[in-house]
């Protein structure tokens, strides 16, 4: 899986730059240059969400004693971190992060629950704000064969969204552990009794009603939030769009990244969306190219500080055992 997904990380990184040179690199190169020392505004902007999400993380859980919100944004930056710079096929993030938060004192089945019913959440937040963006844009274009694409690629994915959910309800860890006995026998005993107490977890989760809508609810402002950073760098690039196109952008790359989830970064995904998205709200090719250009370099100066802190876990867990 590890091969396969840095091969479609390389395929996607050519792919990324013949956009980039198609546009006109010269021409990107310039816009870059206009925006110049904006760019660490604007990837300040990028870390926004995360201080959002992590908050809809943090709800889920109840007790005086649980984690702090500040601790949650840093399980949720070195997630990010791992799944858009990684060749992980945007889920290894979640496994190093119950690696991270068992270390810091998380019980094992309640860092798994969490971070399953919170990607679970997700999701839900996603496909509601990628809908959204499709909304808005079929008001706003004309190119009815297009709309009714991304209608159908959104309604595509109703089918895996319902069977993430049910598979939650009739017990999915428990599911994964008779399976597992049926393979190997009484060798894997031990995780059907891991996987009852999971399933347990997470249903628990899940009845906490009020906090699963505000979960869903942050979530979805966190995905909403990010148009802004698209606003002000179209505003320092010379070429501002009304805020309610920014968030059409915004939605529509989220959807075609998720869409593209093997695909580690949606390297290559991205930049076509932008061009392709950008240009039919008006946006010329250089200025569409320079934007996915900022979103990256957004995602480096965001998280590779935090690729590097989670090594520097992992060497010193790696040190202790």
């Amino acid at each position: 899986m590890f091969r396969t997904a840095a091969l479609l990380g390389i395929l996607g990184l050519f792919a990324a730059t013949g956009v980039i040179v198609w546009s006109g690199w010269a021409q990107v190169a310039l816009a870059l240059a206009h925006v110049g020392w904006g760019i660490l505004a604007i990837a300040a902007l990028h870390a926004v969400p995360l201080v959002i999400s992590s908050g809809g993380w943090r709800v889920l859980v109840a007790g005086k004693h649980s984690p702090s919100w500040g601790r949650f944004l840093y399980f949720m930056w070195l997630r990010a971190a791992v799944n858009n710079l990684m060749p992980v096929a945007r889920i290894g993030g979640e496994i190093a992060v119950v690696r991270v938060m068992v270390a810091h004192g998380m019980r094992r089945n309640m860092a798994i629950a969490l971070t399953v019913v919170e990607l679970t959440l997700s999701v839900v937040a996603t496909f509601a704000f990628v809908v959204l963006g499709i909304v808005l844009f079929a008001l706003r274009v004309n190119d009815s064969n297009l709309v009714a694409q991304l209608f159908w690629g959104a309604a595509l994915s109703l089918p895996a969204i319902a069977a993430m959910i049910a598979v939650q309800r009739v017990g999915f860890f428990r599911l994964l552990a008779k399976l597992f006995h049926l393979l190997f026998r009484d060798k894997w005993a031990p995780l059907a009794g891991d996987g009852a107490v999971l399933d347990h977890t997470v249903t628990a989760l899940y009845r906490r009603h009020r906090r699963v809508v505000a979960s869903v609810i942050l979530l979805f402002l966190s995905w909403a939030f990010g148009s802004t950073e698209i606003a002000v760098a179209l505003y320092l690039l010379g070429h501002p769009l009304p805020f309610i196109e920014a968030v059409m952008i915004e939605a529509l790359i989220l959807g075609a990244a998720s869409a593209a989830f093997v695909v580690p970064g949606a390297l290559g995904v991205q930049e076509a969306g932008f061009l392709i998205f950008g240009g039919m709200l008006g946006l010329p090719h250089d200025i569409a190219a320079a934007l996915a250009v900022i979103r990256r370099c957004s995602d480096l100066i965001c998280y590779v500080p935090g690729l590097i802190v989670w090594q520097m876990h992992e060497g010193r867990r790696l040190l202790r055992d």
